[in-house]
């Protein structure tokens, strides 16, 4: 009943259920890899410049970094502001990092701010860490917060303030056990 070159023949069963088995075989891993697409870092994008015959007047916001190399009247919110040499913003300032190299007419908020020799600031700056190169020109007054950008933000001394109450009170017990 049964031959032994049937069985060992390829019938046509047998050829059709190879090239359906291949590409189930082979889509099968490149559906996943169709699907999957690995997620590069995004490229950080460039700094907006304001070229120096740019004059602004209104607030600017961003969370990217911003070069001013012209007039700004405004207030102006960035992760990193350069302000260029040929630049002047009458406003306040906010952001993670600050670098004066113009002029600034208003409060500078910054993690770290930096003023270099050709800076001239005329206002408060508020900061976390601050560098000022010499020949920078500054009038106002500066203060460390541990949270500049925040307007009331933590000031260093308010954390030590419930210590002096708590010893205020231990040395009041002290003095009616004592009488």
């Amino acid at each position: 009943m049964f031959s032994k070159s049937k069985i060992n023949e390829p019938g046509p069963k047998q050829a059709e259920a190879t090239p359906t088995a291949a590409p189930m075989a082979s889509s099968a891993p490149a559906a996943p890899a169709s699907d999957y697409k690995p997620s590069a870092p995004k490229a950080k994008p460039p700094a907006s410049l304001l070229s120096s015959d740019l004059h602004i007047t209104g607030n600017l916001k961003t969370s990217g970094d911003i070069q001013v190399e012209g007039t700004v009247e405004g207030d102006i919110r960035a992760h990193l502001l350069t302000v260029g040499e040929t630049a002047t913003i009458k406003g306040e300032v906010i952001a993670d990092d600050v670098v004066v190299n113009g002029r600034v007419v208003g409060r500078v908020r910054g993690l770290k701010v930096r003023l270099t020799a050709t800076a001239r600031v005329e206002g408060d700056i508020i900061h976390k860490t601050i560098a000022i190169e010499s020949g920078a020109h500054f009038e106002g007054s500066v203060q460390r917060q541990d949270d500049p950008l925040t307007p009331g933000g933590k000031k260093a001394a308010p954390a030590s303030a419930p210590a002096p109450s708590a010893a205020v009170k231990a040395a009041t017990a002290a003095a009616k056990a004592e009488g």
